[in-house]
């Protein structure tokens, strides 16, 4: 057994391993295309038996207790009506527009509770193409994360054009960072900010979006006569560019802006290759003043981004009314170009 290559044994457990994968997705997907024809079929009958006001309530609560009998768990009231709702959210499904054999169950459950139809598209893409887990995708949705991208762009996203994607379609503001366990009302420096991201950096590039890989924190920058670290720099394979954050835990300032509107400067001057799109700077603050932003370099400039930042996840109220504060500010930005 020692003469057999050891690489022979671990192509066989891969093999079996990926045959494994593709059986569960193609069983997953196959419930799914049920559990959306069940729901079809609810819906047709409902409508043969609309003339009882109370046939639909009745319809379900029988197809309940007949598959419980057959099929046993899983066919609950509740599941059915789930179902139902599944059909009426996608009556398209069966076309192939809504269909993502990627994702579970589960996930069409989380995203038809979802209002908004270009938000429900944008999320179907998005979690199939970036596979994210069900958790993620709920916590994306409960932050209203496609929201927070469309405060910035003012214009309805399904999914980023990568051929033609501008910065601003991949930032958001603000930036929900619940994940890193501190306390919104407790004493911080940046620098446990800063560790706290690292420790949690998988989460952080999720939150960040689309095609962030780390590259390093504290990065220095030298001249002849000084060095320069910039909190955090990440390289957007999108955008093809170098992305430079620096945390701010007070409001945000003029000698902030033009302490990032340097590092932007400098990066592109000594690190940014031929091949990269010019450097993107994001100034990470706990908040924003909006006159600063409106009278300083960060109206005009293309390479220039103030995000505040939510160390809790903020209520719905909360964070529509900081969205609609965001729109108004675009619309201020983009009113004389």
């Amino acid at each position: 057994m020692s003469d057999i290559n050891p690489s022979f044994f671990q192509d066989i457990k891969n093999i079996l391993q990926q045959s494994r994968q593709k059986a569960y997705v193609a069983v997953n997907f196959a419930m799914v295309e049920a559990y959306w024809q069940i729901g079809k079929r609810i819906v047709e009958e409902e409508q043969v038996g609309k003339q009882r006001a109370d046939y639909g309530s009745f319809l379900i609560k029988s197809l309940s207790q007949e598959l419980a009998a057959e099929f046993g768990k899983g066919f609950s009231v509740a599941n059915l009506k789930n179902f139902r709702q599944f059909y009426l959210t996608f009556p398209d499904f069966e076309k192939g527009y809504t269909v993502r054999s990627q994702l579970s169950w589960s996930h069409y459950r989380l995203i038809m509770r979802v209002e908004s139809s270009t938000a429900r598209n944008y999320y179907l893409s998005e979690a199939s193409e970036q596979q994210w887990s069900t958790r993620q995708l709920q916590r994306n949705i409960n932050s209203h994360y496609y929201e927070r991208l469309l405060s910035s762009t003012n214009q309805k996203i399904v999914s980023v054009n990568t051929s033609k994607a501008a910065p601003d379609e991949f930032i958001k503001d603000p930036y929900v960072l619940e994940f890193l366990k501190i306390p919104e009302n407790a004493t911080y420096s940046e620098k446990q900010i800063e560790t706290a991201i690292i420790t949690h950096l998988q989460k952080f590039l999720l939150e960040m979006g689309k095609g962030f890989s780390f590259v390093g924190r504290q990065f220095r920058i030298s001249t002849e006569t000084s060095h320069f670290y910039i909190d955090l720099v990440f390289y957007n394979y999108l955008l093809k560019c170098f992305v430079l954050i620096d945390l701010k835990t007070s409001k945000l300032s003029h000698q902030d802006i033009g302490q990032m509107d340097m590092y932007v400067r400098m990066f592109d001057d000594l690190k940014r290759q031929v091949d990269d799109n010019p450097s993107i700077g994001i100034i990470l603050c706990a908040d924003k003043d909006d006159t600063v932003v409106k009278y300083s370099v960060l109206k005009d400039s293309e390479q220039l981004f103030a995000s505040k930042y939510r160390l809790v996840l903020p209520t719905e109220e909360e964070l529509m009314a900081e969205l609609e504060r965001e729109v108004l500010l675009y619309w201020e930005k983009n009113s004389d170009k």
